[in-house]
């Protein structure tokens, strides 16, 4: 157990939060305005139409009407965008992830339940546990560090239950069967069609997409260098599905996030640096010996 514990709090630097933190935050205002907009019209939607969600039922959550979801959307906005300066992480955090949730569960009770948004609620659910986190900042933090694998395993989890989802459904016929070329008439691009008349070729994609999901769980037993390469082939997964059925699975691209070491990544020290060059200002180290 102890063993188990020290995994799952495997202590993280706090600047890997911290930049996190940031990305999450912005994102969840981006998936306002670019990828669930059309959640906006359920405002006018007839309520009888609304079916909401079991976890809906439960906690009782209110019928979308018209103040609801423009109050969730406005509010969400803002302080996702707040949040994101890493002001109030409790506060904030908490507010932010019960305001999502609420926007998830008015999206999703009308017909079909995404399962691209699993890692993302499990990442705003578990960051305001952290408390504050400095971009930069080397100290390492146990509960960062937790927030970010039970993220990883979220991650995970969506690859591996959608393959038990298929094989629960479909079957091991599900992996010979037409899902892939229905797909590609319903909503496929020209690079689909050029991949659908080769002999055999979607067959071998349902394999390798059946072997891939059940394999998932494998990447928490690689050594760093080769998690690296199997989060690049999850990305570019992504891109391939993108670039063939535009499904981008966007929330999704987000929580995977948490396996890269993002404290490396830091675009306004970068940019500072680039314009302090600019101007002629050098570093200590940088200036030339004579």
């Amino acid at each position: 157990m102890k063993r188990i514990a020290g995994w799952l709090t495997e202590p993280v630097p706090l600047g890997r939060i911290a930049a996190f933190r940031t990305l999450i935050y912005l994102f969840v205002a981006a998936d306002l305005v670019v990828f669930t907009p059309w959640v906006r019209h359920h405002a006018t939607t007839p309520t009888d139409l609304y079916e909401p969600l079991l976890v809906g039922r439960l906690l009782h959550l209110p019928t979308p009407t018209p103040l609801l979801v423009h109050g969730v959307f406005w509010a969400l906005l803002l302080l996702a965008l707040a949040a994101a300066t890493g002001r109030a992480p409790r506060l904030l955090g908490w507010t932010v992830f019960a305001l999502y949730f609420e926007w998830m569960v008015i999206a999703m009770s009308y017909g079909k339940v995404d399962h691209d948004r699993v890692g993302l609620l499990v990442a705003l659910a578990a960051l305001p546990t952290v408390g504050r986190a400095r971009h930069g900042d080397p100290t390492r933090t146990e509960a960062g560090g937790w927030a970010l694998r039970v993220t990883q395993l979220a991650v995970v989890c969506t690859y591996f239950l959608a393959a038990l989802a298929k094989l629960r459904f479909g079957g091991l016929d599900w992996v010979t069967s037409s899902v892939l070329a229905r797909a590609i008439i319903r909503r496929g691009t020209e690079l689909a069609d050029l991949i659908a008349v080769v002999p055999g070729l979607l067959i071998a994609a349902q394999l390798g997409i059946m072997a891939f999901e059940l394999a998932s769980p494998a990447i928490f037993f690689l050594k760093p260098r080769w998690r690296g390469y199997a989060v690049a082939f999850l990305y570019s997964f992504h891109l391939v599905t993108f670039a063939t059925i535009t499904i981008s699975f966007a929330p999704h691209l987000a929580a995977i996030t948490s396996f890269l070491e993002l404290e490396k990544f830091r675009p306004v020290v970068w940019v500072r640096g680039f314009l302090a060059r600019h101007r002629g200002q050098v570093k200590g180290h940088e200036r030339p010996v004579v």
